[in-house]
């Protein structure tokens, strides 16, 4: 069961619609959706909504350290009400992933990704659920830094935000701990390819 859903990102007007903030794009969603107004809480270096649903309590939360530390936000919650690591649900953005397609993933290593080295070290631990939603590879390993802090093109961002309308379908399964079928929902949303028609007579 995921208690605790984090999405990443940069605090801060100029970065709001930069590529890395994908996570805090979703977790916005996912608050609109449930009707829910995240509040700083310096306590936890973040913006954060706490909840019942169907019986379970559950926090939102967007460190507001920066993401390089975003991990200091997430470990002072996660301590704070006891939340163990496979309690947690990351949403970040995903450079190896193409823009409108995400997946699930439980454990496994940062991959250079700065929040979630960092998630990692607050944590002790990589054993946490991720969410990674595609944004996309500029090419070239020397323009990822400005790619991630650059605003996607318009059709890029349309594909991020119907991704995270899609995946936002697989959160009662989340929440119930159910996550085979919440990593079945969010890894077939994208719709299938039409066939093309059979010729007749075959």
């Amino acid at each position: 069961m995921i208690k605790l859903f984090v999405g990443l990102g940069n605090p801060g007007p100029e970065y709001e619609a930069t590529r890395h903030n994908a996570g805090f794009w979703w977790v916005d969603a996912l608050a609109r959706e449930l009707k829910l107004s995240l509040v700083a809480e310096k306590a936890y270096y973040g913006r954060m909504a706490r909840a019942t649903l169907h019986g379970h309590t559950f926090w939102l939360l967007q460190p507001q350290t920066f993401m390089n530390v975003s991990g200091r936000s997430v470990a002072a919650l996660a301590r704070f009400y006891k939340i163990a690591p496979e309690e947690i649900l990351v949403a970040h953005d995903e450079l190896d992933i193409a823009p409108g397609q995400a997946k699930l993933k439980f454990g496994g290593s940062h991959a250079g990704h700065n929040g979630l080295r960092d998630i990692h070290a607050q944590l002790g631990t990589g054993d946490y659920w991720r969410l990674r939603l595609g944004i996309g590879h500029p090419g070239v390993k020397s323009e990822v830094v400005d790619w991630v802090l650059r605003k996607p093109a318009p059709e890029q961002r349309m594909a991020i935000e119907d991704c995270i309308a899609r995946t936002l379908k697989a959160f009662p399964a989340m929440l119930a701990g159910e996550m085979e079928k919440a990593t079945l929902l969010v890894h077939t949303s994208k719709p299938p390819r039409a066939k093309p028609p059979r010729p007749e007579g075959v």
